[in-house]
């Protein structure tokens, strides 16, 4: 098994404190970083270029061209193809879209792919179907998928993904749970799935890792991160 730590994480188009964001993904030390909500407009790349540096990693795919979910990753990952993926169009809604690619991590290939669901709810399960197909046809052996689903476990999007993906939470609890704390009750909406034969290690909202402070969480974004801790078969 390889280990690979996959970091989930809404960003609100860095609208808050961006030396807070790269500080909280820095000392994460992720391998692949799934982003949501990463900048789309005047000069997205250049601004996605700067958080990736000052995370110490480098952009691998998406942004404006999928809409908002991004890929980061650091040099362990040596990349085989990536796609950004535009989903059908709902009136009245945000465009929606997938970062996705395939690399290899020390002998470990994976497919990877970063997701950001609707808002409404017959879309979002339209969405979570998307994602599997998309998974599906990716022609790996192993797959992580992350994003913002917008809904937490019980919703239908979610256990859509939950009943054909490992919800690494629920597989490897580690940390804290809730990912939108801005309002009561605190609810799950961002989770980390992987494919069948994925080891998981630990999941969840690194509360407690070494150079995370809650006043650095509260100041990136409105979200909280996940993180898992994968054991990824080697090729």
């Amino acid at each position: 098994m390889v280990p690979v730590k996959v970091l989930s994480y809404n960003i609100r188009s860095m609208r808050d404190d961006t030396d807070a964001l790269a500080r909280v993904i820095r000392a994460c030390a992720p391998d692949l970083v799934l982003i949501q909500e990463a900048p789309r407009f005047f000069r997205w790349r250049k601004k996605l270029a700067r958080l990736a540096s000052a995370s110490d990693l480098v952009v691998l795919t998406g942004g404006g061209t999928a809409a908002g979910p991004a890929i980061l990753c650091n040099l362990r990952a040596t990349v085989e193809r990536t796609e950004d993926v535009l989903l059908p169009l709902t009136p009245g809604q945000h465009r929606r879209g997938f970062a996705t690619a395939v690399v290899d991590i020390a002998g470990a290939r994976l497919g990877v792919l970063s997701c950001h669901l609707s808002l409404q709810k017959d879309e979002r399960h339209d969405q979570a179907s998307a994602l599997l197909d998309r998974l599906a046809g990716m022609g790996v052996d192993h797959a992580v998928a992350g994003g913002d689903l917008n809904e937490g476990p019980t919703g239908p999007a979610f256990t859509r993904v939950a009943a054909n993906l490992q919800d690494c939470w629920a597989g490897g609890p580690q940390g804290g749970e809730h990912t939108w704390t801005r309002t009561e009750p605190h609810r799950r909406i961002d989770a980390i799935f992987a494919t069948k034969g994925i080891e998981v290690l630990g999941c969840g909202v690194p509360v407690d890792l070494p150079g995370i402070t809650e006043t650095d969480l509260r100041a990136a974004t409105d979200h909280l991160p996940v993180l898992a801790t994968l054991g990824i078969p080697a090729t």
